[in-house]
């Protein structure tokens, strides 16, 4: 999946997000798994947002019964990872250094997240 993915709104990440947690789930099972978020959505907007969702190519969906199971296509990991490349090209000219500054900057990390990072620095500084 090389090609950019279309902008969604809050409200269609809120079903992405759900998708991700829960994993593949019918229209009523998603509207269920966002009410204790206080989505009270109608189970047509559930459904319009996915149908959208699925136009845009982040989420799938596979006809079982009378129900449409949908899946997301696309991880959290991928989705962000896009994002912040193109902030990165839009922004700062491609370079992906001043981001992670930004959101490094006056974060705090526990040791755990720390060592994670340094491992990830050292399998790139490796793979040069």
């Amino acid at each position: 999946m090389g090609e950019s993915l279309s902008t969604i709104s809050d409200a269609e990440l809120e079903v992405l997000k759900a998708l991700w947690k829960h994993g593949p789930a019918t229209v009523r099972e998603i509207n269920a798994q966002l009410r204790p978020l206080k989505r009270r959505w109608a189970y047509n907007t559930v459904l319009t947002l996915l149908t959208r969702l699925r136009e845009k190519g982040y989420v799938a969906s596979e006809k079982r019964g009378v129900a449409h199971r949908f899946a997301s296509v696309v991880s959290r990991e991928e989705l962000l990872r896009r994002k912040l490349t193109d902030v990165a090209d839009r922004v700062c000219n491609g370079m992906a250094s001043p981001l992670v500054h930004a959101l490094v900057e006056g974060q705090q990390f526990s040791a755990d997240e720390i060592a994670q990072f340094r491992k990830l620095f050292d399998e790139l500084q490796q793979a040069e």
